[in-house]
């Protein structure tokens, strides 16, 4: 086992993974920008090492700095969590060439499901289901349009190198193709540093359900089912869940024996997320595949009781998995919701500041996987992802329920964040019952960003107000009779039994 490793990221997801090596009496180094030199990381960290100034570019980008740093410190690994460097096939050759562990997948493997193209020729040899398109990069709007019309529209256009929605545009008929095309490859090439795009047949109204896998370098390769993950906006994931409501268990068991049937074709080990589309009859299709560690992480987590992350590092060590498939059943019910510093009631603009205050939610399975505490400056320059709040439960409903107080009982002060907005997706009955699709958020998210405070928030209220007002009725007066005897009555009391029941965001 090793006795030091370095963590080539930030935030929560570094935070998560010092932990996990600190429960494993693993020593651990941080990496830091100028703009984190006093984040929460890199103080639980053993170690940190400073890596450039705040732009990523020159910074948790420059795998040769952090290559420098953990040869520096005699580190003997790299986690590189999630983004970043995650995925790039470069910087995992790049960590092994220099003698140390890559703690992921082999390089060849990042690079064989790094292409979009290129990973559907090569899941397709291993008989795995794939949304019919091509596999070849485009040359022009002209063949975009034939290979649409052997379709039959709509069509998405999709950027060969990379994900995230970016380079990624739905054409619904034939005129719409030639600027689709060129917005495409242009995001593909900003994104990415490749304009290829590719095509397939745009399927309306699915699922995007996806597969935990996890394989060590012996040659087992398990599946820890899936993760329902369509409350999505523009592409990207809102809201996690485990197991999903809308897969049986014989689609289950279907899943998981195609994503290890894809992941074993690229000669896979460690810790790897297939994604795919469920559609309305229960058939599925491959969509690609994360050579990395998924922010949804710990939905899988809470229901299989597998921690990923220490199992990533021991893989990463050479130990043997002992679990067998049989053993891994789903045990209850969980839900992550991204909390993020976003203005949800103005088109979900980024918000920057400083974390005035910051009150967790607490008790019986509730999780907080953040990286923020008072004090943290919130910029521009990373990810607007401040946490994840995550819960577990015996069933859906409860699982629900103890989001909704969980997210009740959460205060972020100094900037804005989507607390509210997930507030109301769970007081939804669409999502209460299930009924969603990757389509379902877009088509909802008007009301459920307006700005007006979810009811259950203005029913808190209230009841604080009132709370308050009979406490500034009952203070003892003082000999004057000009206020309390212990203030109550001015901003600053106030302030103070706002903070006591939780200082509702919004209601200031």
């Amino acid at each position: 086992m090793f006795s030091k490793i370095l963590v080539a990221n930030r935030g929560e997801i570094a935070l998560r993974v010092i932990r996990a090596s600190r429960e494993m009496g693993i020593a651990s180094v941080a990496v830091y920008s100028d703009a984190d030199a006093h984040a929460p990381h890199v103080r639980e960290a053993d170690e940190a090492v400073h890596i450039g100034p705040p732009p990523s570019s020159e910074s948790y980008l420059r795998g040769d700095r952090i290559i420098e740093a953990a040869k520096s410190v005699g580190a003997q690994a790299i986690h590189p969590g999630y983004g970043f460097l995650s995925e790039r096939e470069w910087f995992a050759r790049a960590v092994r060439d220099a003698g140390l562990v890559f703690i992921g997948p082999p390089a060849e493997a990042i690079a064989a499901m790094g292409s979009k193209t290129a990973a559907r020729q090569l899941v397709t040899a291993a008989k795995v289901p794939v949304v019919p398109g091509t596999t070849e990069a485009l040359r022009d709007a002209d063949e975009a349009k034939e290979i649409a019309e052997r379709f039959g529209y709509p069509v998405l256009l999709k950027a060969a190198a990379g994900g995230g929605g970016k380079g990624m545009r739905v054409v619904r008929e034939p005129g719409e193709m030639q600027a689709s095309l060129d917005t495409a490859r242009r995001e593909a090439k900003n994104a990415f540093g490749d304009d290829a795009v590719y095509v397939e047949k745009y399927i309306v109204g699915p699922r995007h359900v996806e597969i935990q896998v996890l394989g060590d370098q012996h040659g087992t390769m398990l599946s820890l089912n899936e993760r329902e993950c369509s409350v999505q906006r523009r592409h990207q994931k809102m809201i996690e869940e485990a197991p999903s409501v809308a897969v049986t268990p014989e689609i289950r068991r279907a899943m998981g024996e195609t994503a290890v049937r894809a992941a074993s074709a690229a000669g896979y080990y460690n810790a790897g997320t297939c994604e795919f589309l469920l559609d309305r009859d229960g058939k599925f299709y491959f969509l690609e595949m994360n050579t990395r560690l998924q922010v949804e992480h710990p939905v899988t987590e809470l229901v299989t009781g597998i921690d990923i992350v220490q199992w990533q590092i021991r893989i990463a060590a050479g130990e043997k998995l002992p679990f067998r498939q049989q053993d891994i059943v789903p045990r209850g019910w969980a839900i992550e919701c991204r909390i993020t510093s976003e203005d949800s009631a103005n088109g979900f603009l980024p918000s920057t500041g400083r974390i005035s205050y910051l009150h967790l939610p607490s008790g019986p399975g509730v999780r907080w996987d953040g990286g923020i505490e008072i004090g943290s400056e919130i910029g521009l320059f990373y990810d607007p992802m401040l946490a994840k709040l995550i819960v577990h439960a015996p069933t859906r409903e409860a699982a629900i329920e103890r989001m909704h107080r969980a997210l009740l009982e959460l205060t972020i002060e100094g900037v804005e964040s989507s607390r509210d907005f997930h507030l109301r997706v769970m007081e939804d009955a669409d999502f209460r019952a299930g009924a969603i699709e990757i389509q379902w958020l877009e088509r909802r998210l008007e009301s459920l960003t307006h700005a007006q405070p979810p009811e259950s928030t203005m029913r808190t209220a209230a009841i604080v107000a009132a709370l308050i007002a009979d406490h500034d009725r009952r203070a003892p007066r003082r000999a004057n009779g000009t206020g309390s005897a212990h203030g109550a009555h001015t901003p600053t009391a106030n302030g103070d039994a706002w903070t006591r029941l939780g200082r509702l965001e919004g209601l200031r």
